[in-house]
């Protein structure tokens, strides 16, 4: 007789959220806009096993939004669970800058065929063979990972933060 839900059965890991998802996950953190808190936040964070790969400001008057992307998704939220900032998560889409004269025109070109929209982009910390590449948010993850993988992109996983040309 097979388990039913419930029955104690354990959750396959290859199902459950891992390093090689399909996106990237972004961490959201509302800071005070005043001298030294964006310091504290990446003192917070940064160390010899934990690197941020990605970064955005987005200021007003009082109050920031800062958005990372870090090597190790799970590290960063035990840092982040030990903490008193504010954050919240969001997946985003982590693309290779393709090698050719208008890379991010190829990759704006196949999300908009597919009807997707780009609500901001930022550069990652990241070149693997010597290119570079973004983080992209966008209206539909699906639709726009099927877009830019039936474009011939390279999409990165979490894994992938973690081969870098400086970590290899």
């Amino acid at each position: 007789m097979p388990m039913q839900y419930g029955d104690g059965a354990l959750t396959d890991s290859s199902t459950m959220r891992g390093r090689d998802w399909p996106c990237l996950r972004q961490f959201g953190v509302f800071l005070e806009n005043r001298v030294g808190v964006l310091n504290d936040l990446l003192r917070h964070l940064e160390s010899e096993d934990l690197r941020v790969m990605g970064l955005s400001i987005v200021d007003t008057i009082d109050s920031a939004l800062i958005r990372l992307v870090v090597n190790d998704y799970e590290r960063a939220r035990e840092r982040f669970d030990l903490s008193s900032f504010t954050v919240f998560e969001t997946d985003i889409i982590g693309v290779e800058l393709p090698d050719e004269p208008q890379p991010l025109v190829r990759i704006c070109t196949a999300l908009l065929q597919a009807e997707v929209g780009i609500h901001y982009s930022y550069p990652l910390l990241f070149r693997r063979g010597g290119q570079g590449a973004v983080a992209v948010y966008v209206d539909d993850i699906d639709a726009g990972l099927k877009a830019l993988s039936e474009g011939g992109l390279n999409i990165l996983t979490e894994g992938s933060l973690t081969e870098d040309d400086e970590n290899l």
